[in-house]
């Protein structure tokens, strides 16, 4: 059974920059794509970006491409997200998952981290 644990969130300033974390446990890490998901209060997850398991493909949704840059470490089973100019709306609850599909939002993601919150104050 593989087990994600985020880090990395907290408060910060609309310009600011963050690193997440999300670090599994437990199984094969390498051979899942991986996905950040995020969910504001009051609205639905959304996807934010992925990973394939070698690292060699991404997908970002619109809304953070040239912000978030997501990045893995398979030594380290450890997956990145790096957020920069970060915005009020960016503020939600961060999740990591991960997926034996491709690195996208229509894929099945199976195993998911209990998230972690990011704030951005304007």
């Amino acid at each position: 059974q593989v087990q994600l644990v985020e880090s990395g969130g907290g408060l910060v300033q609309a310009g600011d920059s963050r690193r997440l974390s999300c670090a599994a446990s437990g199984g094969t890490f390498s051979f899942y794509a991986i996905g950040w998901f995020r969910q504001a209060s009051g609205k639905e997850r959304e996807f934010v970006t992925a990973i394939s398991w070698s690292g060699d493909r991404t997908y970002s949704a619109d809304s953070v491409k040239g912000r978030f840059t997501i990045s893995r470490d398979n030594a380290k089973n450890t997956v990145y997200l790096q957020m920069n100019s970060l915005e009020p709306e960016d503020t939600a609850v961060y999740y990591c998952a991960l997926t034996k599909g491709t690195p996208s939002p229509r894929a099945r993601y199976d195993y998911w981290g209990q998230g972690t919150q990011v704030t951005v104050s304007s």
